[in-house]
């Protein structure tokens, strides 16, 4: 029998030693701890070994046994050179830093390559540290996909710069090919997966059975409420509510039922309404959606509102179903304490989408300049910031 040849070395680390034995092709690496602590060993075959990964064989600190498993002290340094914050990494994955095998490295070189600064690359691992986790090979095919949806790399960046976890969030790159295929096959267009990818890159992790059920119940829906066109249907409601397909297809039925059933509407009436205005209502539990409507209701009863004022006023702007009960009736209060009726805010409803002091801010500011609140487009209320003071600006000079 041919003996192997061995290299051995001993490596003292206080009460420790490592031992690395390499018979050709094989690695072994034994450590011995004193006073009945742990014992371990690790196998490593030699392509493992001499691929470019970050491999600390004396990073990490011994323990005893039963004791919290240590930090990687080379990892930790390597983040701290790279400039990331060590501390918001930490929060976000802690388990991260007890791994053997990192590439921060590899990634770094990546993204660089791929127009990304130091600064991005930094932000990117603090905020999302399993990043360091992925290998080149998946990288690089995962960025090919992307870009069969992006129409280029710095726009890639911007949205890891934004969102890094949509992009690491999953290593699955043969089910992220099939989701994009797809998607694709249904008529999305680019331009509505790239919507996807940049606010609800979770739907090209859900499994593709997942999303092929939720486009057959939208299809279905659209056929049953009287529309010849399925596939200009999903590619309405998806692009003018991207999260749609990470919701269950029990959630969006049941709002659609609360919808129709509570508007009195018929199917061509619920279509252009979860097509348009009211498609991000089916995102919400279906207790919320009707506590919510509830509490509408009654506040605008108390103010002697009709049932038809109230259903003109929510179909008008769905997103006020949002609004939590409290802060719903705060900033109705808000406004009839200034003088504003609720005929104005039944027919300029998006005056609440205005933060309660932005409300009483310019509403002082508009009777400092002898504005009537009365008889006042009330819009203006809700417009931008600009847009507003440059109104202001031009009410002042009238006065």
């Amino acid at each position: 029998m041919q003996s192997l040849s061995l290299r051995q070395t001993s490596i003292s680390k206080g009460l420790n030693y490592l031992t690395i034995m390499a018979p050709r092709n094989l690695w072994h690496m034994r450590s011995n701890f004193l006073f009945g602590s742990s014992c371990w060993m690790t196998r490593f075959s030699a392509e493992i070994i001499f691929k470019s990964v970050s491999f600390r064989l004396f990073g990490v600190k011994c323990r005893n046994a039963g004791s919290e498993p240590l930090e990687n002290e080379d990892l930790l340094n390597n983040l701290l050179t790279m400039g990331v914050d060590v501390d918001l990494a930490r929060k976000r994955q802690p388990g991260v830093f007890h791994r053997m095998i990192t590439n921060e490295q590899d990634l770094k070189t990546f993204l660089l390559s791929k127009g990304a600064s130091k600064e991005v690359i930094a932000s990117i691992i603090s905020r999302y540290p399993r990043a360091i986790t992925r290998t080149p090979e998946n990288l690089s095919k995962r960025w090919d996909l992307w870009r069969k949806i992006v129409t280029s790399d710095l726009e890639i960046v911007n949205i890891l710069e934004r969102s890094p976890e949509s992009f690491f969030r999953s290593s699955n790159n043969l089910n992220l090919e099939n989701n994009i295929k797809f998607l694709y096959s249904v008529g999305l267009t680019r331009k509505c997966l790239c919507r996807l990818l940049t606010n609800a890159p979770r739907t090209f992790s859900n499994s593709l059975d997942l999303n092929k059920q939720m486009v057959n119940f939208l299809q279905a829906t659209c056929l049953s409420l009287g529309h010849n066109d399925p596939t200009d249907f999903v590619r309405k409601i998806i692009f003018k509510n991207p999260f749609i397909l990470i919701q269950s297809t029990k959630r969006v039925k049941t709002n659609i039922e609360f919808l129709q059933s509570t508007f009195n509407l018929n199917g061509e009436e619920l279509l252009i309404l979860i097509c348009g205005p009211g498609a991000e209502i089916l995102d919400l539990s279906n207790d919320y959606a009707r506590r919510s409507y509830t509490n509408i209701k009654k506040k605008l009863f108390s103010l002697e509102c009709t049932e038809e004022e109230v259903q003109k006023f929510v179909l008008s702007y769905p997103d006020v179903i949002f609004l939590a009960e409290k802060k719903f009736n705060d900033k109705i209060d808000c406004l009839i304490e200034e003088n504003v009726s609720i005929s104005q805010i039944i027919e300029n409803p998006r005056v609440l989408d205005s933060s309660i002091s932005t409300l009483k801010s310019r509403i002082r500011e508009l009777v400092n300049v002898g504005c009537n609140l009365s008889t006042l487009n009330i819009t203006l209320l809700s417009w931008s910031k600009k847009r507003y003071e440059a109104k202001l600006k031009k009410l002042s000079r009238l006065a």
